[in-house]
């Protein structure tokens, strides 16, 4: 089973209805790449002839830019990303001479993208259905408002007010022992 290098360092093995999925979204399209995605980061897989070697390769990973190709010919990928990227945090690889393995950190986590290069047939993000995460994969903040959301849920089952619901009562209380 393969395994990009982002899911390498998280541990996450794509399973093969994974695959099959990414690549029903994918088939019919005409791009000399297949790429995939979470929130927050893009992984890209280029194909080059074997045996390239990393000297052999023009890479330009830019915030809002991304040129791949070959040196002293044409570029395989080159043009506007369709979002912002942390360029500190992306990188590349090549895998087994035949194959460049590109990921991309997104800026805006939150936010699905419809294409990678802006001139690039887009996806229906509406049919992304992305894998569960634990609660504690997400930062703080996120990780807060879920659980909220989860605490209103359960008490709106039980009958019970909700979190805002509690915090007004409390403010009642409080105001009614001042007067």
């Amino acid at each position: 089973m393969s395994t990009t290098s982002s899911q390498r360092k998280r541990g996450k093995p794509r399973t093969r209805l994974t695959r099959e999925r990414e690549a029903s979204e994918q088939a019919g399209r005409t791009l000399p790449y297949t790429w995939r995605q979470e929130l927050g980061e893009v992984d890209i897989v280029v194909p080059v002839p074997k045996p390239t070697r990393a000297k052999d390769l023009a890479i330009t990973i830019q915030k809002k830019k991304l040129s791949v190709g070959l040196k002293g010919k044409d570029n395989i990928l080159d043009g506007e990303l369709c979002k912002e990227i942390k360029v500190e945090d992306s990188t590349w690889t090549l895998e087994d001479q035949q194959s460049i393995l590109i990921h991309l950190e997104k800026v805006n986590e939150q936010q699905w993208w419809e294409n990678v290069l802006t001139h690039h047939p887009k996806i229906d993000t509406r049919k992304i259905q992305p894998e569960n995460s634990k609660l504690s994969d997400l930062d703080g903040e996120t990780r807060g408002m879920v659980e909220k959301m989860m605490f209103d849920n359960q008490q709106k089952q039980m009958g019970k007010p909700t979190s805002d619901e509690l915090k007004k009562m409390e403010v009642r209380t409080v105001a009614s022992v001042v007067i």
